[in-house]
């Protein structure tokens, strides 16, 4: 029997946090999510949540009708977002007796020894406490390298592997990785479902199939099931860590 899931990361795209066709967040959304977060935290599982809608919520705030093109702009956006996006899980967690708490990381980060192991450092203390749930995002606001995370999607591989999870969650707004528009339920080898890829993505989005796929391998690799579902699925949460067959399961090879 499968060892139960006790160490989860899960991330949420910027599809899945704001409301179709509108540049504005989706505050329903928000505090189903969280709901759902908080019945995992319940059930013995520390959760660590990766989340986009920071650039998103900053449209809003300064009435755009379009993510800047420039990285000022998207800097801007993410500063004046960033607060609000917090608050908003503040106020939806608390509800359920959970704190949050905001670890804002850039890819010198990750990449650097001292930087990385402080972080790792810092989730693992966070977690200790059993009350608190980490919402990380990439600090847009002063990050000024031209490798993107790809909406958080590389992120969230890298915070899996950084905090030794024992599932990654990617909630998006596809039902999972699609082969004809059939769903595929369970991926053994990711390089064969490359080809299945397709070029579409929401309009306040930067990332896309291909970046999910790219961060799925990086997680798999490190060992660390991978599963690619609906965030608008209510429950999807609780059926993926309960093992049913929602969306895309990307296994470890033994």
């Amino acid at each position: 029997m499968a060892r139960k899931p006790k160490r989860i990361v899960l991330k949420f795209g910027t599809g899945i946090l704001t409301q179709p066709e509108a540049n504005t967040l989706d505050h329903g959304q928000i505090q189903r999510l969280s709901a759902e977060v908080a019945a995992a935290v319940r059930a013995g599982h520390e959760c660590l949540v990766v989340s986009s809608g920071a650039v998103g919520a900053g449209l809003m705030t300064l009435g755009l009708t379009e993510r800047p093109k420039d990285l000022s702009g998207i800097q801007a956006c993410a500063a004046v977002g960033q607060s609000k996006l917090m608050n908003l899980y503040e106020q939806a967690f608390v509800g359920h007796g959970l704190h949050v708490a905001q670890l804002l990381l850039t890819y010198g980060d990750l990449d650097s020894r001292t930087s990385y192991a402080n972080a790792g450092n810092t989730l693992n203390r966070l977690l200790s406490e059993g009350n608190v749930v980490p919402i990380i995002n990439e600090n847009d606001s002063v990050a000024v390298e031209e490798l993107r995370f790809g909406d958080n999607d590389r992120l969230s591989a890298e915070v899996a592997m950084l905090a030794g999870a024992d599932l990654l969650i990617l909630l998006t707004t596809a039902d999972g990785l699609l082969n004809g528009g059939e769903v595929i339920r369970e991926v053994c080898d990711i390089d064969a479902v490359m080809n299945c890829v397709e070029p579409t993505k929401g309009k306040l989005s930067v990332g896309g199939m291909a970046s999910k796929l790219e961060a799925v391998k990086m997680a798999v690799e490190a060992g660390i099931p991978t599963v690619i579902a609906s965030g608008r699925t209510p429950g999807v949460i609780a059926a993926i860590i309960g093992g049913e067959s929602v969306g895309t399961r990307f296994l470890v090879k033994e």
